[in-house]
């Protein structure tokens, strides 16, 4: 059986897609952090990770099924829809070293 995430590696990793992964608008960038959308997303992460099943395509699920209300809820968009390309290989990245510091620390998936 894995191991839990611990609640501070899932504050961690929520801090972190908060402060580095933005959505774009018209070429303004909201991070995530101040769109409060960092904290579900680690939780919805950590608990792909503790399954098992942290790879590419349930990522890429999660920021489908993740719907974002705009003009003050007239229209709502999958999150997938309004990353940048370089936000959603930021997000692969800074999940990728979250997965290797949790496995370097004895972590078993």
């Amino acid at each position: 059986m894995a191991d839990q995430i611990s609640t501070e590696d899932v504050e961690a990793l929520a801090a972190e897609i908060g402060e580095k992964v933005y959505i774009d608008v018209a070429k303004w960038h909201l991070f995530l952090g101040d769109a409060h959308l960092h904290q579900s997303l680690a939780e919805q992460f950590c608990n792909l990770l503790e399954n098992g099943l942290l790879a590419e395509p349930q990522i890429l699920q999660v920021l489908s099924d993740v719907s974002v209300p705009l003009g003050g809820g007239k229209r709502q968009l999958p999150l997938l829809d309004l990353l940048p390309s370089q936000g959603q290989q930021d997000l692969m990245n800074i999940l990728t070293a979250f997965r290797d510091r949790l496995d370097a620390s004895g972590y078993r998936f």
